[in-house]
C-alpha cells in the first residue's frame, strides 16, 4: 500500500508518457535519465507521430486535477478545462479514463465531446448530444448487485478506521486511505482482503479501447496517467517520457494541439 499511497512519492508509468510528482530535485533528475521530459523531448514525440493519427487518453485524478485529501473536491482548473475544450478536442479523439464512476468524472469535466471510461474501463460512452446517452461498453453490468453488496460491507467495516472513505463507482469500489494514519494502513488492507475472500470473481487493484481505432497501424496512442492502476491499460510498462505535475500536462497538451494543427499534420 505504501508504494501506491497518494500522500507518498509516485513513480508512475504509461504507454507514451510517465507521470511523476517529486518534491526534491535529485530523485527527479535521476528519473529523467530514464524517462526524459515530454516537454523538452516534444520534437522527438512529434517526429514519431508525423505520419500517424494521434489518439489521446488521459487519467483524471493527479493528471488533469491535483491529488487532494477529499476525493469529491478533485476539481480540474478552468485553464485545463479550456485547454481540453478549445485545443485537444479540435485535433484528435480524446478520452478520459478513471477508476471513478463515469458519471462522477463527467460531473467534474462537463464536456460532451469527450470519450469517458469509468471504473477502469468497465463503463465507456462516447460523444453524444446533450440529454442523450451513448453506451459503448459495459461488460460488467451483471456485477452491479455484487458491487453494491461489497460497497455496503466495506462501508460498515471501514467505519471503525478514522480517515477511511469508501466510494461506490458503480462497476468498482474504491477504498481511500490517504487520510488514514499510516499505522492503520495494514488494517485497511486486511479488511479489504477479508471482504473479497467472499467474492472470488472480483479482483483487487492498487491505486495511486473503444474509439474505432482498433488494429490501426497509422495510430499513435498517447496515454498520460499518474497511478499504478493506469498500467492496466497495457500488458507492461512502455513509457518513454515523463511529466512532473498537472501543470506540465497542460503545457504538453497545448504543444500537442498546436503541432497537430500545423499544415504537415493536416495533410
Amino acid at each position: 500500500m505504501a508504494s501506491s499511497s497518494p500522500p507518498r512519492r509516485k513513480q508512475c508509468k504509461d504507454t507514451c508518457i510517465d507521470f511523476l510528482q517529486e518534491d526534491t530535485d535529485a530523485p527527479y533528475r535521476s528519473w529523467l535519465m530514464k524517462y526524459p521530459s515530454a516537454l523538452s523531448s516534444f520534437e522527438q514525440i512529434a517526429e514519431k507521430a508525423s505520419s500517424k493519427r494521434v489518439a489521446l487518453f488521459l487519467d483524471y485524478d493527479g493528471t488533469l486535477s491535483p491529488i487532494v485529501d477529499e476525493p469529491d473536491r478533485a476539481f480540474m482548473s478552468k485553464a485545463v478545462n479550456a485547454c481540453l475544450c478549445t485545443k485537444c478536442l479540435e485535433v484528435c479523439p480524446t478520452a478520459i479514463i478513471s477508476g471513478r464512476s463515469r458519471d462522477k468524472v463527467y460531473e467534474f469535466v462537463g464536456l460532451t465531446d469527450l470519450y469517458y471510461a469509468g471504473s477502469h474501463g468497465m463503463d465507456i460512452n462516447g460523444p453524444c448530444p446533450i440529454g442523450k446517452e451513448v453506451n459503448l461498453f459495459q461488460p460488467a453490468s451483471e456485477f452491479i448487485p455484487m458491487i453494491e453488496e461489497v460497497f455496503r460491507s466495506l462501508v460498515e467495516s471501514a467505519s471503525e478506521i478514522p480517515g477511511s472513505k469508501v466510494e461506490n463507482n458503480k462497476f468498482c469500489v474504491s477504498v481511500h486511505y490517504r487520510n488514514v494514519d499510516e499505522t492503520n494502513w495494514a488494517a485497511v488492507a486486511q479488511l479489504v482482503h477479508d471482504t473479497l475472500k467472499q467474492y472470488p470473481r472480483l479482483r483487487l487493484t492498487y491505486g495511486r479501447k473503444s474509439l474505432g481505432l482498433d488494429n490501426s497501424d497509422d495510430v499513435l496512442p498517447i496515454y498520460i496517467g499518474d497511478d499504478r492502476t493506469d498500467e492496466d491499460a497495457f500488458e507492461e510498462t512502455k513509457a518513454s517520457y515523463s511529466l512532473r505535475d498537472p501543470s506540465e500536462v497542460m503545457e504538453f497538451l497545448k504543444s500537442l494541439a498546436s503541432w497537430t494543427k500545423s499544415p504537415v499534420w493536416q495533410g
